[in-house]
């Protein structure tokens, strides 16, 4: 019989670009997760960064109507003009940010707004300046599109932020993009509006630089912090940040794929004629869902902030009990981070070596069926990603589980 290597040998060979491009580890670990799940055990998935939680049905009843109504055709490439205005009303509303509808476009969920942004301003050699841990992506599309990813590293004690001195050192003349993310994903850092304007003093002695602001986990924020983001609090740096959010995170609408940005006409105007190429525009249902998700009761996206937050109390406090884990306590999104250098050299129950955090996850996925992500996938070791957007119960076992994997370590 053949195997996928023996027909892949006889076959054209693929673009070079893909050796540097991997499978997301969160995915690979969802689909192990998967079939042990399908041989009958009963897994706990830590992995996806997905809410567990329903879309709000006043955005489902709006697609309802607007198929019915024949809202079934091409939309136009840079989005309905129904949904570009409420994304307009969200960023004055909840970032004080004024877009003018030209400086607004709807892609097929954030990624593709990454990918568009990059695209169209990446010449091969250019670099892009990625503070770590980062979200998987990043460094993947810059280099589909001919960057050279810049890891800076933003360690625990400094609470995974990125700060100033380590910014300034980063950039060279070859620097075309730097990318935030606050909250962060995977370590749930977020920075403060006084942190922000300390990397925009930073940003204006180097105006070849643009900014990348991922503000798709803004509404999930706790305690007394409270979000900004960079073109809000550094107003003069406006006209080279693009802003970036999405109804997958605050709405739960992940499958819905709707991303939306704001930035400077010409930018904006560029990455519409690179998804025109792409994909063209965004399926019309789906839009007319967002844009009554954005303008419609606001009450649920804090409701379900205070679920996010009594979650990451939890899981903080378990997870510190856990023999070997230190786990740091975020401001936002709906990760934890734990450190897990305590665990490093030490055997399994089962006997296996724990050598990485990759080791880490792998044993504990096979011995106590919870599935999570090594922290090198996301550029920092030794750690782990933990989401706890799922059951408070499956919270619950997930962490005595892995208390328990801990313990059996010798």
């Amino acid at each position: 019989m053949e195997t996928d290597l023996t027909v892949a040998a006889r076959a054209p060979a693929l673009a070079r670009r893909l050796a540097d491009v991997e499978v997301a580890a969160s995915v690979v670990m969802t689909s192990k997760a998967r079939a042990l799940a399908a041989a009958g055990h009963r897994v706990i998935s830590l992995a996806v960064g997905e809410p567990d939680f329903d879309t709000p049905p006043h955005a489902i009843e709006a697609a309802h109507a607007a198929a019915l109504a024949g809202d079934t055709h091409y939309p136009p490439q840079d989005g309905t003009p129904a949904l570009k205005a409420a994304v307009q009303r969200k960023f004055r509303r909840d970032n004080g940010l004024e877009y003018a509808l030209d400086e607004i476009m709807v892609a097929n969920g954030g990624k593709q707004i990454i990918i568009n942004a990059f695209l169209a301003t990446i010449d091969p050699g250019d670099e892009v300046v990625i503070p770590a841990p980062y979200w998987i992506s990043y460094a993947d599309q810059a280099k589909l599109a001919g960057a050279r990813p810049v890891f800076v590293p933003c360690p625990q004690n400094n609470g995974f932020k990125l700060r100033p001195e380590d910014l300034e050192a980063a950039i060279t003349p070859r620097t075309k993009w730097l990318v935030l993310n606050s909250p962060n994903n995977p370590s749930g850092a977020a920075l403060s509006a006084d942190e922000l304007r300390g990397l925009g003093a930073v940003l204006a002695r180097h105006p070849q630089v643009w900014v990348l602001s991922d503000d798709m986990y803004e509404h999930m924020v706790y305690g007394d912090f409270a979000f900004a983001t960079l073109a809000q609090v550094c107003p003069d740096l406006r006209d080279r940040v693009l802003t970036v959010n999405g109804a997958s995170k605050t709405y739960a609408m992940t499958g819905w794929r709707v991303g939306f940005c704001g930035g400077p006409k010409h930018l904006i105007k560029a990455m519409v004629n690179m998804q025109g190429q792409l994909t063209s525009g965004v399926c019309t249902v789906a839009q007319a869902a967002a844009a009554a998700a954005l303008d419609g009761p606001q009450d649920l996206v804090r409701e379900r902030a205070a679920i996010y937050r009594e979650r990451r109390d939890l899981v903080v406090a378990e997870l510190n009990k856990a023999r070997g884990i230190v786990c740091h306590r975020p401001e936002g999104a709906f990760y934890v981070y734990p450190n897990i250098a305590g665990c490093l050299g030490k055997t399994s129950a089962s006997g296996r070596r724990i050598e990485t955090d990759l080791d880490f996850v792998l044993a504990l996925l096979e011995e106590q069926h919870v599935a999570a992500v090594h922290g090198a996938a996301y550029g920092m070791s030794p750690y782990f990603r933990v989401s706890y957007a799922t059951s408070t119960d499956d919270l619950r076992e997930a962490c005595r589980r892995i208390q328990a994997f801990c313990a059996a370590l010798a």
